[in-house]
Formats: C-alpha cells, sequence, structure tokens
C-alpha cells in the first residue's frame, strides 16, 4: 500500500503535525471479566440461553480489545444457541460490511430488523453498507429515515451527507447547510460538519479538539471521528496521500468500538483499489501520448 503512495502527489494540509492521543489500551477490569467468563464457560450445568448470554458476552469483550476473529467465532456461537438475536446480528452485519461482503451484511441486519424494527442502529448500519455497496439510492432511504428519528444527532447528518455527495455534490452541500441551521448544534460532532461547511479552518476544527477534550480516553475518541470523516472528503477530491494519512491516524488511537475505526480499514482498502485505478488510466494516458509523439 505504502509503495503504491510512495508517488501519489497530495495537496499538503493546514496542520504539520496533527494531534495525536495514547492509544488505548486492555484494562485489568476487561483481562478479568474475560477470565471469569472462560471460567464460566467450561461449567456443563448451564442453560442455552445463558450459554448465548455469556458467548456475546465475551464476544463483546474480544470486539472492545480489536479481537475481531474471536469476537465472531464468539457472536457465531452465541447464536447456535439463542438464534434470535438482533444485536448479534447487527455486529456481524457490521464485520461482513468491513470485510466488504455486502450481501451477507444486508441479511444480517435485516435479520435484526426483521427481531426488532426499532432496533437503534440496524438500519443506520445497512444503510452504511449500501453505501459501501454502491447503491446510494437504497443508502439514501435508510439513512434519511433514520435521519428523521433524530434530526439534532450530528453523525446521522453527515452519513447522509457523503451518500449524497456521490448522487450531487452541489445540492449535498446545500442540504448540509440546512440541516445543520435546523439543529441544535448542542453535540461536539457539529464541529465536523462545520468543517465540511468550510465554516471553520482545519487548523481551527483540530485545535479546538486539542483543548476541549478533558482527558486521553475523550481525546483519542474525537480525534478517531475527526481523522476519518477529514479522510472521507480528502479521498472524495482524489486526494490520495493526504486520505492514506488520515485513515492511519483514525486507526492510531484503537477505539476499536467506533464506527470510524471499523470502517478505516475498509476504507485503506478502496483508496488502494482507487489508486490502482488511476495508475492504470495514467499508464493508458503515458502510452497513448507516446504513439501521438511517434506520429
Amino acid at each position: 500500500m505504502v509503495a503504491l503512495l510512495a508517488g501519489c502527489s497530495s495537496s499538503q494540509p493546514q496542520w504539520a503535525q496533527p494531534p495525536m492521543a495514547v492509544p488505548f489500551q486492555p484494562t485489568i477490569q476487561e483481562q478479568i471479566q474475560l477470565a471469569r467468563i472462560d471460567q464460566l464457560l467450561r461449567r456443563n450445568d448451564l442453560s442455552d440461553d445463558t450459554l448465548a448470554q455469556m458467548y456475546y458476552e465475551r464476544g463483546l469483550l474480544h470486539d472492545s480489545l480489536g479481537l475481531r476473529d474471536l469476537a465472531r467465532l464468539d457472536f457465531n456461537q452465541s447464536l447456535s444457541f439463542k438464534p434470535d438475536q438482533p444485536d448479534v446480528f447487527n455486529i456481524l452485519g457490521v464485520y461482513f460490511t468491513q470485510s466488504a461482503h455486502f450481501d451477507a451484511a444486508y441479511e444480517a441486519f435485516d435479520s435484526s430488523l426483521e427481531l426488532n424494527i426499532h432496533h437503534p442502529f440496524a438500519q443506520r448500519n445497512r444503510g452504511i453498507a449500501l453505501y459501501y455497496g454502491g447503491r446510494y439510492d437504497l443508502a439514501f432511504e435508510d439513512l434519511n429515515a433514520h435521519y428523521q428519528q433524530n434530526i439534532n444527532d450530528p453523525y446521522r447528518v453527515i452519513w447522509l451527507y457523503l451518500v449524497e455527495l456521490e448522487q450531487d455534490p452541489v445540492k449535498a452541500q446545500e442540504k448540509l447547510r440546512l440541516r445543520y441551521d435546523n439543529s441544535d448544534k448542542q453535540d461536539w460532532g457539529w464541529q465536523i460538519v462545520r468543517w465540511y461547511l468550510n465554516d471553520i479552518t482545519e487548523t481551527q476544527f483540530l485545535n479546538q479538539i486539542a483543548l476541549d477534550s478533558e482527558d486521553n480516553a475523550l481525546l483519542a475518541e474525537r480525534l478517531t471521528e475527526a481523522y476519518f470523516y477529514m479522510g472521507k472528503l480528502y479521498f472524495h477530491n482524489k486526494d490520495y496521500g493526504t486520505a492514506l494519512m488520515l485513515y492511519k491516524l483514525a486507526l492510531a488511537g484503537n477505539v476499536y468500538e467506533f464506527v470510524e475505526h471499523r470502517f478505516a480499514l475498509l476504507e485503506l482498502s478502496r483508496l488502494q483499489a482507487a489508486i490502482n485505478e488511476q495508475q492504470q488510466f495514467d499508464a493508458v494516458l503515458d502510452v497513448n501520448s507516446e504513439s501521438e509523439a511517434a506520429q
């Protein structure tokens, strides 16, 4: 990946040394809880419902520690004991999205919503999966419905904007401004929207995060979100070198449970594909130029 990008030109960002947080590390409490669940699962007197819950809880712990293959095994094991768990189908759908298995992701989110039509995240996550699968009209339906449930949530606005950006960038910007004006602007995530709207500069945006974060945990969480959504815009503008750096920074805090961390690796894969396509296009142009010069 680095070799592919070595020759890529990119515009210089407005900041030289981006703020960083100390990466999240496993806590003693998480490790103790994991050991306790492992001990309980050795018992042979547990009911299927209890086993399903224990595997689910261990899966969540593995997920929070970034051990996603182990987490996925636990979630599948949980479903084998109790197949009607919308939360498990939802997180498996996220995993399928991360690995670009979009049809499997759609099925998982559909199962989650069939079991709980009011699931708080399944519709949003299905919309995100549809967005990554290039099905923008369907993604808009899910994400717009999710936005209507809470117009003061900046992240619902941001994902809706990212879908509309692929359809009509001018109208997307106009709608983003309208949704921002109609919001209460209370959540810190509206600062991301303000940056998208060019109301603040990158330097102001990142400096504000560094100054307003009360501790390292909050700093790591906000930087994960900020760098991911900044990377999205640079990627859309085909500034691949800067997008690469930003996605790496989004991963640097080890905030494994945030969707921004989850999808940063998927974005790197998409970035690699875009660069391969650009290099092939440039190679064709070079060949045509040489042919014209020879004539």
